[in-house]
């Protein structure tokens, strides 16, 4: 099992319960192929560099699991087809990106 982090950005036309219905679905597809869900967060509208489908905003969400490598291709096949994702990025995480995400998770937690 390897840990990775997916970055995924929304389209910022959709409500709540779309993106909360969406961020679901993707969590869900990630389970049922035996990822595990190490953390989830969301961190909400935010402004774009630049432009993208002529939207200057975006709803960001962060996963990070751990999941087996066939898992990967299968994820960004599904976030292709689906018109509501903008872009994503999903990346393999090394021992000290693993350590700096603890880290980010713990100083998230005190500022809560």
């Amino acid at each position: 099992m390897n840990n990775y982090e997916t970055v995924f950005i929304l389209n910022p036309v959709l409500s709540d319960e779309q993106i909360k219905e969406t961020v679901k679905k993707y969590e869900d597809f990630l389970v049922s192929k035996g990822a595990e869900m190490v953390a989830k967060e969301d961190w909400g509208l935010r402004k774009l560099a630049y432009a993208i489908q002529h939207k200057k905003s975006g709803f960001y969400h962060l996963f990070e699991f751990q999941a087996p490598g066939e898992v990967i291709e299968p994820l960004e096949l599904e976030f292709r087809r689906d018109e509501r994702m903008m872009r994503y990025l999903t990346v393999k995480l090394d021992k000290h990106a693993i350590a700096w995400a603890e880290k980010r998770r713990k100083r998230n937690k005190e500022k809560a």
